[in-house]
């Protein structure tokens, strides 16, 4: 899932095509978004959490607004998340491979692109931080409220290492086939859109 959303990343260096541009500002999405296009604005509240969430499609958020507004507003955003469509297509990420439970008890269980990963969790309200631990991997993510869900985000760096130690434990050569991400997008966080 990391390298996926990486790769839309390094996409993006080539997205100056004014046709691109204007689809991504007139396609209903970006209107809609452009308030919610950073983290933390709208706070996801810790009982809101607890559910179980389905990959309802690709999610991009920027970690600041000075870092939005350089990168040329919720265009950028959209533009991402359309760059990592067809890599989490290729890999086979769906609602009914990709999701994850928070329970109340502080566990959950997930499974992306059909490979499990459960455990216990820690939610940080003020700063949307949630660090997984499982038995052979821990990770950390962030949660974004959306109009209709949450996003679930990892920081663009750690995306291809989450990528390819799932490629490791589900074989899954697609995952393995994706390269580095740009330096460039420090203040991007890449992942999943998800419904109940």
């Amino acid at each position: 899932m990391v390298g996926i959303a990486a790769l839309a990343c390094i996409a993006m260096t080539s997205c100056g095509n004014m046709g691109q541009v204007l689809g991504a500002m007139t396609n209903g999405t970006g209107v809609v978004n452009a308030i919610t296009s950073v983290i933390g604005l709208d706070k996801v509240k810790q009982q809101n959490l607890i559910a179980t969430w389905k990959y309802a499609g690709p999610g991009c958020a920027f970690t600041s607004e000075n870092l939005l507004a350089k990168a040329g507003g919720e265009v950028a955003a959209v533009q991402i998340e359309e760059k990592l469509l067809p890599y989490y297509q290729q890999v086979g990420l769906s609602a009914s491979n990709t999701y994850i439970t928070f329970n109340e008890d502080g566990t959950f269980s997930s499974k992306i692109a059909g490979t499990p990963f459960n455990g216990k969790y820690t939610f940080d309200e003020a700063t949307q931080k949630i660090s997984l631990k499982g038995l052979l991997l821990s990770m950390n993510c962030y949660a974004k409220k959306e109009a209709n869900g949450i996003s679930i985000l990892f920081e663009a760096k750690k995306l291809l290492t989450v990528l390819q130690t799932m490629s490791a434990m589900s074989g899954n050569k697609d995952l393995q086939t994706i390269g580095d991400l740009s330096k460039n997008y420090d203040g991007v966080r890449v992942g999943f859109d998800m419904k109940r």
